[in-house]
């Protein structure tokens, strides 16, 4: 028999200084460090401060999670119990991290900087954002740009955090293989990490509607691993060999190349 899952909400009203959903609990205890004791349900203890709250959480919270759930709840979990407000803690995670990125302090800071140099035209979307975080980057230069996802609810925390930061930007649901927007709605189509959580099939589909929706350019990224990371979602691994194998299959001048994991891009036309 399977479990029925409880939708997530993760700016729903919480108890202060802990968190609980679907057999994950985490609370806050000043002083302590992060771990995990695993019993009839999964109960993790850290004693994070609101300036710890960032995207360097996702390399400790992938040592003590199994599968991609547990980690989106214990990331939810450590959010939550650390800063009251829902609102205000995930404000503070997003400025926190975007920082990160910012400064290059961040592990993921090398793949916006070069997306992000990458980008032609006045105007971006992206697909499978997920958090945002590159949208969020471009909006603020002064792009026009609409982030997308799947998940409805992350779509919804992104939406109610860009406000937060002062920063505007379009948002969509929808799978990234069927995208309601026209043929050449923006000069740029991002696809950053997401073909990993896709089977061949999905990711196949996906950069023909990436294609079918550029005016210029489609700049894609991937991990290149041994071994797909489930924690993180992943399906799929990549080498270079596989990335270009995809781009002889496009139409339009590609080139594939390594870049803190592997980089292909496609000019239309």
């Amino acid at each position: 028999m399977t479990l029925a899952l409880a939708p997530l909400d993760v700016l729903a009203p919480g108890r202060s200084g802990s968190w609980a959903h679907d057999g994950v609990v985490v609370v806050r205890a000043p002083g302590a460090g992060l771990r995990a004791t695993r019993g009839a349900r999964l109960v993790v203890t850290h004693g994070l401060t609101a300036d710890e709250l960032d995207e360097s959480l996702v390399a400790r919270v992938g040592g003590l999670v199994r599968g991609a759930r547990e980690f989106e709840l214990v990331l939810t979990g450590l959010v939550r119990s650390t800063v009251d407000d829902p609102l205000q803690a995930w404000t503070t995670y997003y400025r926190n991290s975007l920082a990160a990125l910012g400064d290059g302090s961040a592990a993921f800071a090398p793949v916006h900087d070069r997306a992000a140099g990458l980008v032609r035209g006045a105007s971006v979307l992206d697909l499978g954002s997920c958090f945002g975080f590159f949208p969020l980057r471009l909006a603020a230069a002064g792009l026009t740009v609409t982030a997308s996802d799947l998940c409805a609810g992350t779509v919804r925390l992104l939406a109610a955090v860009a406000p937060q930061l002062g920063v505007e930007l379009g948002t969509l649901v929808c799978d990234a293989a069927a995208v309601p927007r026209p043929d050449g709605c923006a000069d740029t189509v991002t696809v950053l990490h997401v073909l990993e959580h896709l089977d061949p099939e999905h990711g196949e589909a996906v950069l023909a509607e990436a294609v079918r929706l550029a005016r210029r350019r489609v700049v894609v990224a991937v991990p290149l691993e041994d071994t797909a990371t489930t924690c993180h979602g992943h399906v799929r691994t990549f080498t270079l060999d596989g990335l270009a194998a995809l781009a002889d299959a496009l139409p339009g001048r590609t080139r594939v190349s390594e870049h803190h994991g592997g980089w292909l891009v496609l000019d239309v036309g």
